[in-house]
């Protein structure tokens, strides 16, 4: 078992900025539900505070982790050395979700760097750091980031991908309501 700790300490923060891709995961209650991993890249993922962190949620073809945090507010975040020195960093906590045009957005937006397609914030209350070995995880060069996601947002544009959000990201695979199906209103 690794070590735990309640809150994230310097030496965390500077593993998880050396990082380019997380792993975000969550799942709903009912044990038939289907439990969700999701790899994000960018420069997408702010320490907020020893205990609380967010990251900018970039539109997609779905969105289980806003369903599940909804329903009960569970959310994982892990962070794995794929060079340098084995290590695997998880980040326990309850989260939240900021949709644009929001106090909560408009407050956290600022933090980063605008990324096109960016459709709400994740924010996640730690309640523990969990820091382990990663001794099988494999070495992996980066290169770039993948521009795609980029390319069709822009080519979409703002109104279309909003659009988009409220029409294809209202529920999970289970069927649980998103945030976008209780900010309804929010759609022209």
């Amino acid at each position: 078992m690794g070590k735990q700790f309640s809150s994230i300490l310097p030496e965390h923060q500077e593993f998880i900025q050396r990082q380019h891709i997380f792993f975000v995961g969550s799942a709903p209650l009912s044990k038939t539900g289907h439990v969700n991993l999701s790899p994000k890249g960018y420069d997408s993922f702010r320490i907020l505070s020893g205990q609380r962190v967010a990251y900018l949620d970039l539109a997609g073809s779905g969105n289980e982790t806003s369903a599940h945090i909804i329903e009960n507010g569970r959310v994982t975040i892990m962070f794995c050395a794929f060079e340098g020195a084995p290590s695997v960093l998880k980040l326990y906590g309850t989260g939240t979700v900021a949709l644009p045009d929001t106090k909560q957005w408009n407050e956290l937006y600022p933090l980063f760097n605008p990324l096109p397609g960016a459709r709400q914030i994740i924010v996640v209350d730690i309640h523990m750091v969990q820091n382990s070995c990663g001794f099988a995880v494999p070495f992996m060069t980066y290169t770039s980031e993948r521009e795609k996601l980029k390319e069709v947002s822009i080519q979409m544009g703002e109104e279309a991908l909003k659009r988009y959000a409220y029409e294809k990201n209202l529920e999970s695979i289970d069927g649980l309501p998103t945030a976008f199906a209780f900010n309804k209103s929010n759609i022209n």
